[in-house]
């Protein structure tokens, strides 16, 4: 089933947004060749051999042939904390440079991670969710409750209208992770979206708080969010151009063709060294292009989820 964005942000309320995305995606699942994942999120769990029988669903189990045991909101089997980068330049690209039934990063990654927090609390997972800018804006420890989830969708639309073309914040994201990195105690899944547009001359600062995370045992994603047309292949009208800089406020005039092939490569360079970092550190590292809708995000949470299961 394919998600209408324009339908969805209609919607207007990210609870309901997460819902029909969510909902989308595990019709699309049952059509797919990944249709043997498991779905079977809000009342049941398969049983595991050895353990007490109490809690087995007897009728389930004349219905469908396999052991089934009832759930309860006190248990939890994942504990996921959702990162946000909510910088500058995450609210790119501006209304002036929005197609139709698209959205800039930071709703695109809000959307995704409500989806995600959705999904956990379907399964009886904890979610969490910090978001940073210059600062830790935001750090909610994992719980698994609806009063919960609600604060979280509620801090996730916080973030999405805090933009604004007068708005200048800057990325510190070594610094904001190394901060959550000593907050969460127990092993987790962490899941950042970010552009990853902190300064490049401090990568390796950045790579040492993804390091952190590792450290502590923690199983990372990372969504690298991206307007790829715009961002990564550079495809802007043969004209001149005012570039302005989201996070200074900095301007240069330039004929887009002038400084195409050099952005080009230093792009790609860019590119190559996030992925080779991850690669050393074990950080699995997802292209999410705000063009390509919520299964590039969805899949590889729900895989990286069987595994550590």
């Amino acid at each position: 089933m394919a998600i209408n964005q324009h339908e969805i942000q209609q919607l207007g309320h990210l609870e309901l947004i997460a819902r029909q995305v969510v909902e989308g995606f595990i019709t699309g699942l049952h059509k797919s060749p990944f249709h043997g994942f498991s779905v079977e999120f809000a009342e049941h769990r398969l049983y595991n051999t050895g353990e007490s029988t109490r809690h087995m669903d007897w009728k389930l189990y004349g219905k469908t042939n396999k052991l089934f045991v009832k759930r309860y909101e006190e248990e939890t089997n994942l504990r996921c904390q959702i990162i946000i980068d909510n910088s500058s330049s995450m609210h790119f690209p501006g209304k002036e440079l929005q197609e139709k039934d698209t959205m800039n990063k930071i709703t695109f990654s809000s959307h995704a991670a409500a989806a995600i927090i959705h999904l956990l609390k379907m399964q009886r997972d904890a979610a969490g969710l910090s978001i940073f800018s210059e600062t830790l804006e935001e750090n909610t420890p994992a719980r698994s409750s609806t009063l919960h989830q609600k604060l979280l969708f509620m801090k996730l639309e916080d973030a999405m209208n805090s933009g604004g073309t007068e708005v200048r914040r800057k990325t510190s994201a070594a610094q904001a992770l190394h901060q959550i990195a000593e907050t969460i105690h127990k092993r987790s899944l962490v899941i950042i979206f970010s552009d990853m547009m902190d300064s490049l001359s401090d990568s390796n600062e950045l790579f040492n708080a993804l390091q952190h995370l590792k450290y502590n045992k923690h199983e990372v994603i990372l969504f690298h969010v991206t307007d790829k047309k715009l961002e990564q292949d550079f495809k802007f009208e043969n004209r001149p151009y005012q570039f302005i800089d989201v996070e200074t406020g900095e301007t240069v005039k330039v004929h887009s063709n002038q400084v195409r092939e050099t952005y080009l490569s230093q792009m790609s360079k860019f590119q190559q060294e996030l992925k080779l970092k991850c690669a050393q550190y074990k950080i699995d590292l997802i292209d999410a292009d705000i063009h390509e809708g919520y299964r590039q995000v969805l899949m590889p949470y729900l895989i990286k989820r069987q595994r550590m299961q």
